[in-house]
């Protein structure tokens, strides 16, 4: 007797949960903003220190209209316009702009510049710098050159006891901002067991977003079988939602659009949570629900967990460009 083949993608009840707030944060949408308000205000071509935010999709698209991207600033010709990426830029990168005659637009999330003020702020106060964060991250590549000689980069609580200062009761420390919440809490728990008078930031440096989509991810994971985030393989928020859902006992994958789900991921699964990291479009959360549909998910259902209306301002370089920009013509009458 031949087995029949039961279709697993057909029953009626499979749903998607589709979280909010998920993809593009301020910081994000401004430095994309950037970019396209350069090439369209002085034209092409505009080159780009680094990929502007870690999406392929959003870096390609923006390569089409003009924009160059680059891994380091003597790869700029002299006298261009070159824009630093959302993640920020050592002093180091600075200097060698002045050197070059580079004209530089500044799209560094103002999030990400705040721990770079901090990082000079503890340096000229005399404290041994502890910037917890993931080593091989252009952001943290950039605040370790604010005050390299006193800075040392920890990514997990065993790291901390291996760390040395010159004085354990001057000690401060910093995060990246995109680290998964429950990390920093444990390393940042470690420090002050062994640090018991280090000192922090006034408010915690990973980002309202990171935190609002990670906590998205823990109110839903335990109503779902499989939680999917759309984003790139390089994007540290986005890597940190998988491990919360994992770490939740919830299976988990980071996607950069529908072609990357495995079809037997969704075997047995009646219920998809699906969220973007904040550098990660709609356009691809779009993709991955359709795809969904087409196996079966038919109902969808957007769960906001909480709202997110943050707003970040142009750096003046562009909002002066834009201000002298000649008027559109008037057509005639």
């Amino acid at each position: 007797m031949t087995a029949t083949k039961i279709d697993t993608f057909s029953a009626p009840d499979k749903r998607v949960l589709l979280l909010k707030p998920r993809g593009f944060c301020a910081g994000v949408v401004r430095a994309i903003d950037i970019v396209k308000i350069a090439l369209e205000t002085f034209g092409a071509p505009i080159y780009v220190r680094r990929e502007i935010v870690h999406n392929r999709f959003v870096v390609n698209e923006l390569a089409e209209k003009g924009a160059i991207f680059v891994d380091e600033i003597d790869q700029v010709p002299e006298g261009m316009r070159v824009i630093y990426s959302a993640h920020g830029v050592s002093p180091a990168v600075r200097e060698q702009s002045r050197q070059r005659r580079l004209k530089v637009i500044d799209a560094t999330c103002p999030l990400v510049t705040k721990v770079h003020v901090e990082a000079v702020k503890f340096a000229k106060q005399g404290y041994a710098l502890v910037l917890v964060g993931h080593r091989d991250h252009d952001e943290i590549e950039g605040t370790f050159g604010e005050a390299p000689d006193v800075t040392q980069i920890v990514s997990s609580v065993e790291e901390v006891e291996a760390l040395q200062v010159p004085d354990p009761n001057r000690v401060a420390y910093l995060t990246q901002t995109t680290l998964s919440l429950d990390e920093a809490r444990d390393i940042i728990h470690a420090l002050k067991a062994k640090f018991p008078n280090i000192v922090g930031p006034h408010s915690q440096d990973i980002c309202y977003a990171t935190e609002n989509r990670q906590t998205a991810v823990k109110n839903v994971a335990h109503n779902a079988d499989l939680v999917l985030v759309v984003g790139s393989n390089n994007s540290s928020n986005s890597n940190r939602l998988v491990e919360v859902s994992r770490n939740l006992g919830t299976n988990s994958y980071l996607i950069d659009n529908s072609a990357a789900i495995h079809p037997e991921w969704l075997e047995g699964v009646s219920t998809v949570a699906v969220t973007a990291g904040a550098s990660a479009p709609e356009v691809l959360v779009e993709d991955v629900v359709s795809y969904l549909r087409q196996k079966g998910f038919n109902s969808v259902e957007e769960v906001e967990v909480m709202p997110e209306n943050v707003r970040f301002g142009l750096p003046p370089e562009i909002v002066q460009a834009i201000a002298a920009a000649p008027a559109p013509a008037q057509a005639s009458i």
